[in-house]
């Protein structure tokens, strides 16, 4: 038994707790050291053996006791259990040696494709789009706004409705009217956990597996996995400079049309009056719903604010999905649809079941920050900040590109597109790990595109390049950076990279 209670203790350099004691009887007791129906020592001579209090065994004891592990009967030592047996040693938990049975979904789901590292990283320079600058957020204000939220005791501690905080609702309707120019009830808005649970409650309301959804070609790719998730098929529809090419869903059937309209994600086109009732026109046609994300509406440079389609559409078949995961910070997780007043109820039902409703605090810290015009006034202030940050990548990108390159995308939002003339599509993976390599991470458009055909990226690489969470001084160090890297392979492949180019020619 001794020899037994060393073990117990072998490793440990100080003092043992009733936890580590617990942990390594079971552990022993399930790898077969003490056999069904062996004793274990008492709880004085193991605690003498250990050097701990027997209080401390004997909470151990007890703990093994609840769990089933071992027997105790008054004047006699423990037992490990009887019902243990044929239960020890590798047989007690036999891994698991089939396959991993998922539901259709989570087939789907599995064999999509990986997404990015979203770990801290040690690069010098990130040039990832959606990330936003941390001295930017009004911290302190924010912080206030909070501290009251936590101050309003309410009168009993509930859920809350689905629908989202009712004062933050209505301060939405009146944000929507001033900043969009959107009108709506209040009973249309549904707070959700950011944009994306928005568009996946869209897509289980709204798609069934037999359906067709159209989708921009590039586009939001979350978007379009979370909607191929019910199994619906895409009907991918093409984009120029002016956003979706509406003239190409003549003929199509589907039961929702997904678009960025203000904002081509990720070319940056703002779609014409003309292809707005167009799209429209479509979707009466087929019976369909718009989902309409603005997911950065509040960013225009060059050009003036551009209605949203929901402001167009009197029957309202245009579901508008808006966030604040670009003004304030995407960990916030708030976002906001407006639904056709026929469809509020089901959504809300939906939300429900998804997660309750979203934090509570939160949203009264946003709806004080609206009522009070410190949120439009923090937007202003970013608008004007993340301009600056736009203009100092645009300058940086001509000094160092001069017309080797073609910018697309850079009126509104918070990245631009830059496609580099004289590299071809063979090159991505090199220039990407090549920059790495320099500390400048950049980011392909490729993988956004559901089709390889686009006459724009057959034959050249181009990247997303986002700016809003770097510094002057970042963006001028990054585009010098992969500037470098760029020379270097204009002039010749390093080794490595020239043999694997090689290889996948070869394989193909």
């Amino acid at each position: 038994m001794v020899q037994s209670s060393r073990a117990v203790s072998a490793g440990h350099s100080q003092r043992l707790g009733a936890r580590q004691i617990y942990e390594a009887l079971r552990e022993q007791i399930l790898s077969g050291v003490y056999e069904t129906g062996s004793q274990l020592p008492s709880s004085r001579g193991l605690a003498n053996d250990l050097g701990v209090s027997r209080t401390t065994v004997t909470v151990a004891y007890e703990q093994l006791v609840a769990e089933g592990f071992i027997e105790v009967n008054q004047g006699a030592r423990p037992r490990v259990a009887a019902s243990l047996v044929g239960r020890q040693a590798s047989s007690a938990f036999p891994k698991r040696t089939g396959p991993v049975h998922l539901s259709s979904y989570g087939e789907r789901l599995r064999g999509s494709p990986p997404w990015p590292d979203y770990l801290p990283n040690r690069l010098k320079v990130d040039f990832r789009y959606g990330d936003l600058a941390p001295s930017d957020f009004p911290e302190l204000t924010w912080k206030r706004a909070m501290n009251a939220a936590m101050s309003q005791r309410p009168g009993r501690l509930a859920y809350d409705d689905p629908r989202g905080s009712p004062r933050l609702r209505q301060a939405l309707q009146g944000y929507l009217w001033r900043a969009r120019t959107l009108s709506c009830e209040i009973e249309q808005i549904l707070v959700v956990s950011g944009s994306q649970q928005g568009l996946d409650m869209c897509a289980r309301l709204l798609l069934d597996p037999s359906d067709s959804f159209v989708i921009e070609d590039p586009c939001y790719r979350m978007a379009r996995q979370v909607f191929a998730s019910t199994g619906a098929t895409p009907v991918s529809v093409s984009v120029d400079s002016d956003g979706m090419k509406t003239e190409l869903l003549e003929g199509i059937t589907a039961r929702l049309a997904y678009v960025t309209p203000s904002h081509q994600f990720p070319l940056g086109g703002v779609l014409p009056i003309s292809r707005r009732y167009q799209l429209l026109e479509w979707s009466r046609g087929n019976d369909a719903y718009v989902i309409e994300d603005d997911y950065d509406g509040e960013y225009r440079y060059d050009i003036r604010p551009v209605p949203p389609l929901h402001k167009l559409e009197d029957r309202s078949s245009v579901i508008y999905l808006g966030t604040i995961s670009k003004t304030l910070s995407p960990m916030l997780r708030i976002g906001y649809l407006v639904v056709p007043l026929e469809l509020q109820g089901v959504f809300a039902t939906t939300k429900q079941l998804l997660d309750r409703h979203s934090p509570v605090a939160e949203q009264e810290a946003l709806a004080s920050l609206i009522e009070s015009g410190g949120y439009e006034s923090h937007v202003r202030r970013v608008r004007r900040l993340n301009g600056e940050r736009r203009g100092a990548l645009l300058a940086a990108l001509r000094r160092a590109f001069a017309d080797r390159i073609v910018i697309e995308g850079a009126d509104a939002g918070l990245h631009v597109v830059v496609w580099f003339k004289d590299l071809s599509c063979p090159l991505e993976d090199v220039l990407i790990d090549e920059a790495r390599r320099a500390g400048v991470g950049v980011h392909p458009i490729s993988p956004l595109y559901a089709h390889e055909t686009d006459g724009r990226r057959s034959d050249r690489i181009g990247l997303v390049m986002g700016y809003s969470a770097l510094t002057m001084r970042q963006i001028e160090n990054g585009v010098r950076l992969l500037a470098g890297v760029v020379q270097r392979l204009s002039k010749g492949l390093p080794r490595q990279f020239s043999n694997k180019l090689r290889k996948d020619s070869d394989s193909t």
